[in-house]
C-alpha cells in the first residue's frame, strides 16, 4: 500500500485552527497529512508542519490540482505554488480532485499533465479522487496503472459504493475513504453504538475501523486533540466478520458531497 493508513484531514479547516489541527495531529502521532488546493490552507499547513519539528522525510503529504489548473501549463504551475506554500521541494502524493467532466479536458490530458509533474520531481506519487469507474479506467489507459497510487472517494457506513470499490481493489488501487463519518451523522447510529459498546469504543472509532478493515486509507479531520488520538486508536480495533456484516447492512447510497459539473455519474 503506497497510501499510509491513517492520515489526518483537513477539508473545512482554516487559519489557526488547521495550524493547531494538524500540529496537535503531529504530536500525537500522525504522519500523514492531507490538503488541497481549494481548501485554501496550504500554507497554514506547511507552518503547522514547519513548527511541529517532525522531520519532512518522516511525513506523508497529499495535495489535489483543483478544476481550474488541470490544463498543462496550470498544472505544473499551480503544483509549484503549492509546493511553496507547503514549504517543501515535493509532496508525497498529487491527486487530481474532480473530473470536472462539465469543463470539457480529457481524462487522458490531465493524467498525463500530471504524470509531467511526477517526472519533474514535484510529486513521488500521483492519483485520482472522485472519479468512478469509467473514469478510472480512461486514467489507466492514460498513464498505466502503476501510476495511480489511490482514488480519493467518499465512503461511509452509509455509502459503501462496493461496484467501484471492488473495481479498484482488482486492479491493486489504493481507496482512500473521505467523510467517513458522513459529516457526524454515522455517530449516532444504533447498529454502530452497539458495535462501540461491544469494544469499549466510540462509534467513530468503529466506522473508521469498519474503513480500516477493508484495507481503506482513512483521513478523518478533527480540531480536538483527544479526538484525533481517539480516531488514531481505531487501528487497534478489530471487527468481527459478523460485525462488519451488520455495518454492510447500513448502507443507504447517502451521498455528502456531490458537485454538479464535477462529479461523474456514479456507478
Amino acid at each position: 500500500m503506497i497510501v499510509p493508513k491513517f492520515g489526518v484531514g483537513t477539508f473545512r479547516l482554516e487559519g489557526q485552527v488547521v495550524i493547531d489541527s494538524v500540529k496537535n495531529a503531529l504530536d500525537v502521532g500522525y504522519r500523514a497529512v492531507d490538503t488541497a488546493q481549494i481548501y485554501g490552507n496550504e500554507a497554514e499547513v506547511g507552518q503547522a508542519i514547519t513548527e511541529s519539528h517532525v522531520h519532512r522525510d518522516e511525513l506523508f503529504i497529499t495535495t489535489k490540482i483543483w478544476i481550474d489548473h488541470l490544463k498543462k501549463d496550470h498544472l505544473i504551475a499551480s503544483l509549484k505554488e503549492s509546493l511553496q506554500k507547503l514549504r517543501t521541494d515535493a509532496v508525497n502524493l498529487t491527486l487530481i480532485h474532480w473530473p470536472a467532466p462539465s469543463l470539457g479536458i480529457s481524462i487522458e490530458e490531465m493524467m498525463q499533465n500530471l504524470l509531467e509533474a511526477k517526472q519533474q520531481g514535484l510529486t513521488e506519487h500521483i492519483g485520482i479522487s472522485n472519479f468512478n469507474i469509467d473514469f478510472t479506467q480512461q486514467a489507466i489507459d492514460a498513464v498505466g496503472v502503476e501510476n495511480i497510487a489511490t482514488n480519493q472517494i467518499e465512503l461511509s457506513p452509509y455509502l459503501q459504493n462496493q461496484k467501484l470499490v471492488n473495481f479498484l481493489q482488482q486492479q491493486n488501487i489504493d481507496v482512500t475513504s473521505y467523510m467517513t463519518l458522513a459529516y457526524g451523522k454515522v455517530l449516532n447510529d444504533p447498529v454502530l453504538t452497539e458495535i462501540a459498546q461491544n469494544h469499549h469504543a466510540t462509534t467513530a472509532q468503529i466506522a473508521l475501523a469498519w474503513a480500516l478493515n477493508q484495507d481503506f486509507a482513512v483521513i478523518p479531520s478533527s480540531t480536538k486533540r483527544e479526538n484525533l488520538i481517539a480516531n488514531l486508536e481505531a487501528q487497534n480495533i478489530q471487527l468481527s466478520p459478523e460485525e462488519m456484516q451488520m455495518i454492510s447492512s447500513l448502507e443507504r447510497q447517502s451521498r455528502e458531497v456531490d458537485p454538479e459539473g464535477l462529479a461523474p455519474i456514479w456507478d
